[in-house]
């Protein structure tokens, strides 16, 4: 192993040592080792948006010109001059006597993008998900051609059907506090206390499941990679 990636090797794990040590106490180790990662992360992503996007979205459509279809002159790109002025605009805020001009382009910006993404976010937060619990409990169709007719085949087919459409009715009713949550509503409320319960918990467990995957590979890293090397030397 030549000495670069033998001393590669070991920076990773003492930064990653530097992180893991935060499952002890706070202390300075770890203080360092975040401090490092925040600043390249920061300097990385800065230098990947300024050259993907900055100069081919903005810098080459002001400095390209367009040819008009009439007169053949060139016509520049006025609203990425809009654009430019904006950003500008946006960096008087590390200006105490200019900040307010900042408040123009972020009020352009936050309409800009939730007008861009309404739709979006319509079709695949609200609409896909009331089109995923408009489901059948029993398929007629199927029934007709002969499939499905014994119980235990339908109860097999279409128990998760009924389970999304009992889950969706009673998290709703759950969340109606128009109503005091007593008798039968009240259980009902019960119940999609219950789906919320199961769903909250699953999706906690799948993000446990995904920071543990990374303190796995880790954790690899120190034992197949680094440890060898320390044993080894870079010689």
């Amino acid at each position: 192993m030549v000495f670069s990636d033998w001393l590669s090797l070991q920076v990773a794990a003492l930064l990653t040592l530097g992180i893991v040590s935060f499952l002890y106490k706070d202390n300075p180790f770890y203080k360092i080792c975040e401090s490092i990662f925040l600043g390249i992360s920061a300097g990385y992503w800065f230098v990947v948006l300024f050259w993907e996007n900055m100069v081919p979205k903005l810098y080459d459509n002001i400095a390209l010109m367009t040819s008009d279809p009439v007169t053949g002159a060139g016509v520049p790109r006025v609203l990425y001059v809009i654009a430019l002025i904006l950003g500008i605009m946006m960096l008087m805020r590390l200006f105490p006597k200019l900040g307010w001009l900042s408040r123009w382009p972020l009020s352009v910006v936050v309409g800009a993008t939730a007008g861009l993404w309404f739709l979006t976010y319509l079709n695949s937060n609200a609409l896909v998900q009331l089109r995923a619990t408009l489901l059948p409990i029993v398929a007629f169709a199927a029934i007709r051609s002969g499939e499905g007719t014994g119980l235990v085949s339908w109860f097999g087919k279409y128990l998760g059907n009924l389970t999304i459409i009992i889950g969706t009715v009673t998290g709703l009713i759950y969340f109606y506090f128009s109503k005091e949550h007593r008798g039968v509503f009240g259980q009902t409320a019960r119940i999609g206390i219950y789906f919320l319960m199961v769903t909250f918990g699953a999706s906690f467990g799948y993000t446990v499941m995904s920071r543990m995957s990374l303190l796995i590979g880790r954790i690899d890293f120190l034992i197949t990679e680094w440890w060898p090397s320390v044993t080894a030397g870079w010689m």
